[in-house]
């Protein structure tokens, strides 16, 4: 579990408690259903991470938006409600090169608008001859963005970056080097499912293919 959300399940509990001594114990019964669901809302499960030459999804929710970006790229847009797991984690494995803060608006984050008008945080990842560039993005309830990189950090595939708090959108962009392998309306969870495959770098598999095509060659004595 996030330590936010033992920070806001204790503040909530405690004066749950101090609510219902003052008064009628079921006046505290509000809070103390605040402080379940924050215990919940900050879970932090784990996860099973995919090798290979893959980018995995940066965050539980919908694929609400796969669109070109750019001369060559592609976006993934992630819709995340309040009941996904909200901790973000890298798509790929490298060293972070860039992290940019952007002030901005809270509209709801499914819409398209959101992707460029929201308050976000850009965080850019090269490592193996790519880079991907993937945005926490807040939304209509999300009010804050974590972000607990710094340029120059080192991280491998899947690993855990920061959080959005309450509700929020994760875009991810590609280069022409990256296949994807999702399409709008799927769900996907963080870490674990894979959006895109690289379409330049052999997989361990490919060689087999390739020897096995091969036209047999006639032994002469």
């Amino acid at each position: 579990m996030v330590r936010d959300g033992l920070y806001y399940g204790v503040a909530l509990s405690t004066t749950g408690v101090l609510v219902s001594y003052l008064s009628q114990p079921w006046f505290g019964l509000p809070l103390f259903i605040l402080a379940a669901f924050c215990l919940y809302f900050f879970r932090d499960p784990d996860r099973q991470i995919p090798g290979g030459p893959v980018a995995v999804a940066p965050a539980d929710g919908k694929i609400v938006a796969v669109r070109p970006e750019g001369v060559s790229g592609q976006r993934v847009s992630i819709f995340l409600n309040i009941f996904d797991v909200h901790v973000n984690r890298t798509p790929i494995g490298g060293t972070i090169t860039r992290v940019q803060y952007q002030k901005g608006r809270f509209l709801v984050a499914s819409k398209e608008l959101a992707s460029i008008a929201n308050e976000q945080n850009t965080v850019e990842v090269e490592g193996n001859g790519t880079r991907v560039v993937f945005k926490q993005i807040a939304g209509l309830i999300a009010r804050r963005i974590v972000c607990n990189k710094k340029p120059g950090d080192k991280v491998s595939t899947g690993d855990r970056i920061g959080l959005i708090k309450f509700g929020s959108r994760v875009d991810v962009v590609f280069g022409p080097e990256w296949d994807l392998v999702v399409s709008e309306g799927m769900r996907v969870a963080a870490g674990s499912t894979v959006l895109a495959r690289r379409n330049d770098v052999e997989r361990p598999g490919d060689v087999s293919a390739h020897v096995s095509t091969l036209e047999p060659v006639a032994c002469r004595g």
